[in-house]
């Protein structure tokens, strides 16, 4: 298979897939209500959508995981019958998770033709060609221009990575309708540009995408269509020339926010947090800054930059080789997350599902697990004192739960990281770190997040908060140290900081 040789340019028109009346309850909840969407050969549709809008469930009955109850999911006139992945797949409707799907101990190769060996090798034998699923995956790789070698375990490829590897998978089944599902949530700027050539070169040739992502400037970017659904609705569907930010907005919430980012209130103090001379060999070297009560730091910088090595040395995740590291003035030694916590630091990671909480816990036994010991009453842990406690931060942080002893795996995204966020907090941080805090959230939950994490500087407390995404450091910081390949290279004031000098510092 060679996809992306000789193509002619396509002209997007005729319909490929049409959606009519979708709907779908969970024991008398109606997930989705008479939802619609229609998709032309050559199109990139973006669907969008609060977290708890629906499009997981849409995604996951169109790609044959979940039976609707009604409606008809048409693919070039032929109505789809089964819910059946492997049928739908043969059909031509393959999708981009964006929880990546792999198996750790094969090969590139192996992973991305996994289940389609004998088609792939023509063996009739019985006996695999392993040779040849390298080499087919080799071109494949070397066409989508990605630098991965396909006889490589998969377990030691980067995240970013195998997300190129998941996006070969679907390419790789000669799919009519790709599905991507937060694609770009954790890749580099770079790999970002290589998939978004590779989206176009596929609209070529007359594939059909169907594009979820919260970062708007993407959407807009690569969408010709957008779709928005809302508590399980359809809302609308409209070009993407025909909306901008704040009207794209307003359609997902049901409401204008007037300013994504609030305005800072809080007043700076004393230094909380002084960092002096952190190195670590490979990684990052001569790391100084300090942050106040009531301030936000951000860090900004392209993808291993850094960022989050620093943050885990301070935290104790992983050792620094040399230097200090203060709370109000005196030395602490930290070697273990305990240690941390002990001293008044707070860290939430930016893989929330893998560090951030425990999927089959509770609300409540995540939101208790670092502060246990406040809750014990002789050796016993007292089910009233956590209760009160987690009742209290649940209405405090405006938590969108049924109730304390919800499962954290059944939660919106960004409810999620809200219980996340509210573990640290009962272990009373005097500073956080926030490793990209809205990832993965959508636009009103962000919002959310932004109020809450100014709330925490109102209360004295000083936040430390990496992201990838510009706007957000320059919309919520009052300073921003930037770095790059390790190195610090600037510390910027809210009112110096601009996009560009931001990127300038960030490639130096």
């Amino acid at each position: 298979m060679a996809p992306f040789q000789g193509f002619l340019c396509f002209v997007m028109g005729d319909v490929i897939l049409n959606i009519i009346g979708l709907s779908k309850s969970y024991a008398g909840i109606k997930a989705l209500d008479d939802v619609r969407l229609t998709l032309k050969k050559g199109e990139v549709h973006a669907l969008m959508g609060e977290n708890g809008a629906g499009k997981s469930t849409f995604m996951k009955i169109l790609v044959g995981l979940v039976k609707p109850d009604s409606g008809e999911i048409v693919l070039e006139g032929n109505r789809l019958e089964k819910s059946d992945v492997n049928a739908i797949l043969k059909k031509g409707i393959s999708m981009i998770h964006q929880e990546i799907l792999i198996v750790p101990e094969l090969t590139v190769a192996q992973n991305i033709f996994l289940g389609r060996e004998k088609e792939i090798t023509g063996s009739r034998t019985g006996w695999l060609n392993d040779q040849n699923i390298v080499a087919r995956a080799t071109s494949l790789l070397q066409e989508m221009g990605v630098d991965i070698l396909a006889d490589v375990k998969m377990k030691y490829l980067s995240v970013a990575q195998m997300q190129m590897v998941e996006i070969a998978k679907a390419i790789s089944n000669d799919a009519r309708v790709i599905i991507m599902d937060e694609p770009t949530s954790a890749i580099s700027d770079k790999e970002v540009a290589t998939l978004f050539r590779i989206i176009r070169e596929l609209k070529n040739k007359g594939v059909a995408i169907i594009y979820i992502s919260h970062k708007m400037d993407e959407i807009f970017e690569i969408a010709d269509t957008i779709t928005v659904l809302r508590d399980g609705k359809y809302i609308a569907t409209k070009n993407a020339s025909e909306l901008d930010n704040a009207s794209l907005i307003a359609m997902m919430v049901g409401r204008e926010i007037d300013k994504m980012f609030p305005e800072p209130v809080a007043e700076k103090g004393k230094a909380v947090l002084s960092v002096k001379n952190l190195s670590k060999k490979g990684k990052f070297s001569d790391i100084s800054f300090e942050v106040r009560a009531g301030e936000i730091l951000g860090i900004s910088g392209l993808m291993g930059a850094g960022r989050t090595e620093i943050a885990q040395a301070i935290y104790g995740l992983a050792l620094a080789d040399s230097g200090t590291v203060e709370i109000n003035g005196q030395e602490v030694f930290i070697k273990s997350a305990r240690d941390a916590v002990n001293a008044g630091i707070g860290y939430v990671s930016e893989d929330r599902k893998g560090l951030g909480f425990i999927p089959e816990l509770s609300v409540k036994h995540n939101v208790t697990l670092a502060s246990l010991p406040e809750h014990r009453r002789g050796i016993f842990i007292s089910d009233e004192s956590e209760d009160k406690a987690v009742n209290k931060i649940i209405a405090d942080l405006k938590i969108k739960t049924s109730g304390v002893g919800q499962k954290v795996t059944h939660l919106s995204g960004g409810n999620q990281q809200k219980v996340v966020i509210a573990k640290v907090l009962l272990s009373s941080p005097k500073v956080i770190i926030l490793d990209e805090p809205t990832r993965g959230v959508d636009v009103g939950a962000k919002f959310e997040i932004y109020k809450l994490i100014h709330n925490l500087t109102a209360q004295g407390i000083a936040v430390i908060m990496i992201s990838s995404e510009l706007p957000e450091i320059l919309g919520m910081s009052d300073r921003i140290m930037v770095l790059s390949k390790g190195r610090q290279t600037a510390m910027l004031t809210r009112k110096e900081a601009t996009q560009e000098l931001v990127m300038k510092y960030s490639v130096q």
